[in-house]
This record gives structure tokens, sequence and C-alpha cells, in this order.
């Protein structure tokens, strides 16, 4: 996804210094190309703009503070900028939150006087990995990837392997054994399979079952969620198709229920994208983002030049979905590229 999306407190906090840096630069007087390139950075992403409006209404309002100080410079003594600490007068401890807030991003321009705003916070440039998920092996060789905040139990006897989804989804890739078949419990249902992969998520009221390989069973539990007989079977699913039951309600007088329906490929990857190990980059060059990329995958990413390598790049992104991170270059950054066997060269388009 391209950048705009979610963003780490890090990443605001460090955008919100640059906006401060501009503007206590734009204060000493701006040359026609720095007016040129703060419009620039301003105006290339809406956090960038909304930065600067909060940060210039913030100090907006402490315009009434002059009242108080009347003789005081329009500009900051740089000494009050020391490191060394200094008394709190009662003028200071009356100062509203909104001040305080201020005053913070002032001492961040102080920090960084000397350097451009864009070199401002270094730190605001970063690749971020965030692993895939946790990933259980069972003692028949059955593999279960869980999702954030999914939980399981396992419980496996001579005639049959079972495992309890208590919460959240989970991807199960079931090791084939037709004498010993496989069964997840998830409230009042069942997904039956012997060798196959499946992903199961289980809500409040409601479970979804998304078949990958293979083909599986979707059964009604009778009694306790936890039988182990008694079931009756809902429907039987193959790959590339979906089921979501609904639990019965008798408050709106809703039957218990499954409705099955197809599923694309992109359907498929879109819903078990958590599933992989995915980078963020925050504002970062497209040189650096090529290295990252290059450290998780066969197929290699190459810039042209340093033009191209200077390209700033924002989102979330598969680390093994090189494909789909090229296609994004060349939709939304106005980059080519060119393959050389394994190797795909990105060129800015010119």
């Amino acid at each position: 996804m391209a950048t705009g999306g979610h963003q780490r407190p890090g990443a605001s906090e460090a955008i919100e210094a640059i906006a401060a840096a501009w503007l206590a630069r734009r204060d000493r007087g701006f040359t026609a190309d720095d007016n040129a390139e703060f419009a620039l950075w301003r105006f290339s992403a809406p956090r960038h703009a909304a930065a600067v409006d909060r940060l210039e209404k913030a100090w907006g309002s402490l315009d009434a503070l002059r009242d108080f100080r009347p003789l005081a410079h329009a500009h900051p003594d740089p000494d009050l900028l020391a490191s060394r600490r200094k008394p709190h007068t009662p003028l200071q401890r009356s100062l509203s939150a909104a001040a305080l807030v201020v005053v913070a991003a002032s001492l961040a321009v102080a920090v960084w006087v000397g350097r451009t705003p864009t070199e401002a916070l270094p730190s605001a440039r970063q690749a971020i990995l965030h692993p895939g998920p946790e990933r259980l092996v069972l003692d028949d060789g059955s593999i279960i990837e869980l999702n954030a905040g999914a939980k399981t139990e396992v419980s496996f006897t001579p005639a049959e392997r079972r495992v309890f989804l208590l919460g959240g989804e989970a991807l199960f890739t079931v090791a084939k054994n037709p004498e010993w078949p496989f069964i997840v419990n998830a409230g009042d249902v069942a997904v039956r399979a012997i060798g196959t992969a499946f992903s199961v998520a289980r809500g409040d009221s409601d479970v979804s079952l998304l078949v990958t390989e293979g083909i599986v069973g979707l059964e009604q539990l009778r009694g306790k969620a936890d039988a182990t007989s008694g079931v009756a079977e809902f429907a039987q699913l193959h790959a590339g198709q979906r089921a979501v039951y609904m639990a019965a309600d008798k408050a709106s007088g809703r039957q218990a229920g499954v409705e099955v329906s197809e599923v694309t490929p992109a359907e498929v990857e879109q819903a078990l994208a958590w599933q992989r190990m995915r980078l963020e980059f925050v504002e970062l060059p497209l040189a650096n983002v090529v290295a990252e990329f290059n450290r998780y995958n066969r197929q290699r990413l190459v810039v042209a030049d340093r033009d191209t390598g200077a390209v700033l790049i924002g989102g979330n992104f598969r680390t093994d979905n090189v494909e789909g991170f090229v296609r994004l270059l060349e939709s939304g950054f106005s980059i080519t590229s060119s393959r050389r066997g394994d190797v795909i060269v990105l060129r800015k388009a010119r």
C-alpha cells in the first residue's frame, strides 16, 4: 500500500519535528528557493501539510503570552535553549498543554539547527520489519500459523487429530494421513480435512473458512462445542472457496446457516496477507528499499542510477512480493523496470 496509510507513532513525531524546523527557518527568513522547497515538502503528503497547520495554529495561540512579556524579543534568546537546567517560574508553570507541545517542538528545532529540514531527523527515514505469524509445528508434521491474538489447543488421540480454535484466525497446513483425520473446532462448527490447507477465523457469532488447497468438510456440532461425535455436514468446500457460518440468534429469529462463495486468487492473497513477513518503509530512498528487499529474495532489484535511488518510498509491503512491489513503483512512482534473468533494473521514467 502506498504512503499515507497507517503510521507508527515515531514517524508522526519525526514529521512534526521536520515541520517545526521548517517554520523556525521561515521565521528567520526564506529565500525564493527555500520557499519553493518548503512548499514542495509541505504538499507532498497530506500528513506533512497537517503537521504544518497544527503547529501554525498552536504557535498562533501563544501570541497572547506577549502581553505577559512586553519587553521580550520577537525571537527567543538562544541561551534559553541551552542544555543547562533553569528553575521554573510561575509563568512557566501556568503554560497550557498546547504551549508545552510547542515548546517541545521548539527544542527539537534547536537540536537540529544548522541542518536542512529534510535532513532534520534521520530516524524519520527507516525500514521496519514486521515478522510473520507465530508458527506451530505439531507432532504429526502439520503446521499452524497464528494471526495476532489467535489461540489454539491441540488434542491428538489414536483416532483423530483435533485442534480447538479458541479465538482469532489461524492457517492450517495439514500433513496427509487418510487414517488419521484432522479436525478443527471453532465454536459450534468443525472443519474436517485429511491433507490440505485452509484458514479458519472465529468471531463472536460467525466462523469464516477459506480453503487454499484440497477439500474440507464444514460440519455443525450437535450439543457442546467440544463434542467429538454427532455432527451434521453443512458443506464440502474445494480450493478457492470460502464459507461463512452464522450462528443461530434467538433474539432476531435467525437460524444457523452457512453461505459458500468462490474467491479469486487475488482475494485469497489479500485474505492471507497477515501470513507473511512485511517490510514497512518510512520516507526511505529507493536504494535502501531495494537493499532490504534483496535480503529476502532470490530475485534481485537494481537501481540504474543515483537519481532513481534517491526516490523516497513509503508503505507496507510483503517481503516476498517483489513483482507486486515493482508494479507499484511503475504505477505510483514513475519508475520503469527491465528484466535480465533474475535481475530487475529500476529506472526513473524520463
